[in-house]
This record gives C-alpha cells, structure tokens and sequence, in this order.
C-alpha cells in the first residue's frame, strides 16, 4: 500500500507560477519502482493526465496543453515528486491529484488532490 499527499496548490494570478509536491510512504518503499504521474480534473470535466515520469526520470511526458510551461520531477530519496508550474492560465484550474503506477504489477495509488485556481 502506498499513501501520497500533494500539497503546494493555491490561487494564482495568469501568468503566475506553482509548484506542487505529493510525499509517497508505504511500508518498504521504493519509489524507484513506480511510474508517478499528475492528473487534473476541472469541474464538469474528464480526469486528465497532465504528466509522467519513469521511475528514474528517464521518461518524462507531458499534455500537450502544458508543454513548455510545466515541469514534472522526482526526488526518490525523498520519496517525492513536483510539478512546476510556469505561466499557469484560467483552463488550468483544476484539482491536481498525484498517482503512482507500480511496474510490474501495474496497482494504482492516487492522493486526495489539491486545489490550483488561477484567477484575477
């Protein structure tokens, strides 16, 4: 079983930046081992994948909404990924949630989600 926490969301100019981060524990975890992904869903709207990164950071992907201006990393050391977020726009309002992909396997983790909203 793995728990993530995103926190960093908040209200946010256009034009603003964020950075988000979700915190992985699980007992003997090695987040080496997992796919880690962000996901968006804006009211009335599907849940979508905003980007991904390999469990070394060797393969990293992105929407094509928010190439160029967001960043996904990862500390596994510290068990955390981010998600920079540069020039962030109205469609970007979202409830951002963090999701874990163990290899092999293919479980999904999810956390609670946190707020982004970008507004005048």
């Amino acid at each position: 079983q793995v728990q993530l926490v995103e926190s960093g969301g908040g209200l946010v100019q256009p034009g603003g930046s964020l950075r988000l981060s979700c915190v992985a524990s699980g007992f003997r975890l090695t987040l080496s081992n997992y796919f880690m992904n962000w996901f968006r869903q804006a009211p009335g709207k599907e849940r979508e994948l905003v980007a991904g990164i390999s469990g070394f950071g060797i393969q990293i992907n992105y929407a094509d909404s928010v190439k160029g201006r967001f960043t996904i990393s990862r500390d596994n050391a510290k068990n955390t990924v981010y998600l920079q977020m540069n020039s962030l726009q109205p469609d970007d309002t979202a409830v951002y949630y963090c999701n874990a992909v163990r290899s092999v396997t293919g479980l999904r983790y999810w956390g609670q989600g946190t707020q982004v909203t970008v507004s005048s």
